[in-house]
């Protein structure tokens, strides 16, 4: 029961986190996911909760967060895949590995985390928050790494809003079938994509929400081929010279078997939202847990080198995308 107790006062602590940043993206455009993680980052390094919070907010960084992401696999619908031609495909395959290969480019030229930086290309190359904490296990990346990925990704999606949308407009001057596919491939959170697609038009929002969702698709592929990299390489020794198992995480099987609800049909839609919407909300809690244990250290020693490198990926993205549309679409 005292165990109990103790675990509870964190997970609540959470959970008040997550839902006063859901409250707050209605006014702030930073997405509840990333204001979730900079409050529990203020929080912890202003207020510092005690030692009678620690065990909760583990629970909620590495539990809780397992839970969001085994059921995040049912948003993944295979049959969006009919909506597109085989150019629109192969340009979204494309951009996607440039993305994660300049990410990991970029690391060497800049002696930077190899692995940080492959978090920060996956963010940016699929689907920013649910990509990188899906991922993170398998690669290897500690909670402060995670935290600090999350929020440049968002932020450079945020950024991408308005970016995007003027690139194509005063330079490219794409049309509007176009302009979707540009701003699908481009930005990072579905909430982004929705932004800028229909600030341009009708026709550019929704085919940049197909886009998009083809996209998140790419996240089953690429957890799997991430499966066979880093475990093939063997087992690692762990900080305290003690050797790693590396088993796959239960909660990516959990990932890819709740993809199969809505490719097959196996759940009636209603339900299936219902999911999507528990997952969401798991995903809130357990960012504030990750936020909170984020140091201000970590950020002036990781952030700029992070930040440097996500908006130089992100800049490569654009730019691919944008020549591919150019040469194949126009």
């Amino acid at each position: 029961m005292a165990s109990l107790t103790r675990s509870s006062f964190g997970l609540v602590l959470c959970i008040i986190i997550g839902i006063a940043a859901l409250l707050l993206s209605a006014y702030i455009p930073l997405g509840a996911i990333t204001i979730s993680i900079l409050l529990g980052v203020v929080i912890g390094n202003i207020i510092k909760p005690g030692e009678i919070f620690e065990k909760g907010i583990a629970i909620s960084g590495k539990y809780i967060l397992s839970i969001a992401i085994a059921l995040m696999g049912v948003n993944l619908d295979f049959f969006i895949l009919k909506e597109l031609g085989y150019r629109s495909i192969l340009i979204i395959i494309a951009a996607l590995v440039v993305t994660i290969f300049s990410s990991i480019t970029l690391a060497g030229i800049f002696k930077f985390d190899r692995k940080f930086a492959l978090l920060l290309g996956i963010g940016n190359g699929i689907c920013g928050s649910s990509a990188i904490a899906a991922t993170k296990e398998i690669i290897g990346v500690n909670e402060q790494k995670v935290g600090l990925s999350i929020t440049i990704v968002n932020f450079l999606g945020t950024i991408g809003i308005f970016l995007v949308p003027l690139i194509d407009i005063l330079i490219l001057k794409f049309t509007d079938i176009n302009s979707g596919v540009l701003i699908g491939n481009t930005l990072q959170a579905v909430g982004h994509v929705v932004a800028a697609g229909f600030s341009v038009s009708e026709l550019a929002g929704q085919t940049a929400i197909i886009v998009k969702m083809t996209r998140v698709l790419m996240l089953t592929p690429v957890v799997i081929i991430l499966i066979f990299v880093f475990l093939k390489r063997g087992p690692e020794k762990d900080c305290r010279g003690g050797v790693k198992k590396n088993n796959v995480p239960i909660f990516i099987i959990g990932f890819i078997l709740f993809s199969f609800i809505p490719t097959f049909r196996l759940l009636p839609t209603e339900n299936i939202i219902i999911i999507s919407e528990i997952s969401k909300y798991a995903l809130l809690i357990a960012m504030a847990g990750i936020g909170l244990r984020i140091t201000f250290v970590s950020i002036l020693r990781d952030g700029r080198s992070a930040l440097l490198i996500g908006s130089m990926v992100f800049i490569i993205q654009i730019i691919f995308t944008g020549s591919m549309i150019y040469i194949f679409l126009q």
